[in-house]
């Protein structure tokens, strides 16, 4: 496989002349547009279960020190959204690739092989990370429906299996784009044609 460095595709959500790029428009349109429409709802997610978790936390202030009351279990149904709202924006960071990746070697590595050896293996390890994680989710859930009543929040009895289920869904979407990319990393390296390169050179 013969790569070079200026061949990698740009960054997801980065420009090429004035062209946004993104990783699902690399894919075929049967799969590129429902996880757009994924990504966009995980957008509407995190910006609704931010305001809540600020909104709340003032309210909470003004309430308990402005007139001596409380919010009642307020912390048992921030806790839900703040959970979900944290996973909604994993799955965005994993649509951007923009997960922190402490790895010394994508500085040091200077052959164009090289490279992307090791961003195949990267992505495969990713991958193959939470994989594993969604399957630890799974034997939570069974684990959690074992019992013959399901454990719930003390006051509002939320169940906790709720919260369980939207985390191993938000890691079922970061495998969906991080498969994504090892898809385009693969065909980039098998000298393909990127969607991208294409509109890179219909803008020149």
């Amino acid at each position: 496989m013969s790569v070079s460095v200026s061949e990698q595709p740009p960054a997801a959500g980065n420009e090429v002349h004035g062209i946004r790029n993104k990783i699902t428009d690399e894919l075929p349109v049967i799969i590129g547009y429902p996880m757009k429409a994924v990504a966009f709802v995980m957008r509407q997610i995190v910006m609704v279960s931010g305001f809540l978790m600020a909104f709340t936390f003032g309210a909470v202030v003004v309430i308990r020190y402005g007139f001596g009351g409380d919010l009642f279990a307020y912390e048992e149904w921030l806790l839900g959204i703040s959970i979900v709202g944290f996973f909604a924006g994993a799955v965005l960071a994993s649509a951007r690739n923009l997960h922190i990746n402490a790895d010394i070697l994508g500085i040091v590595i200077q052959n164009p092989r090289m490279i992307w050896w090791r961003g195949f293996i990267v992505l495969t390890v990713e991958l193959l990370v939470i994989l594993f994680l969604m399957y630890a989710c799974y034997v939570s859930l069974l684990d959690d429906f074992s019992f013959p009543r399901l454990r719930a929040t003390p006051v509002l009895r939320i169940p906790f299996v709720t919260w369980r289920i939207g985390i191993m869904i938000a890691f079922g979407f970061m495998a969906m784009f991080t498969t994504a990319y090892l898809y385009v990393h693969i065909r980039q390296g098998l000298g393909l044609p990127l969607k991208s390169a294409a509109a890179k050179e219909a803008a020149k």
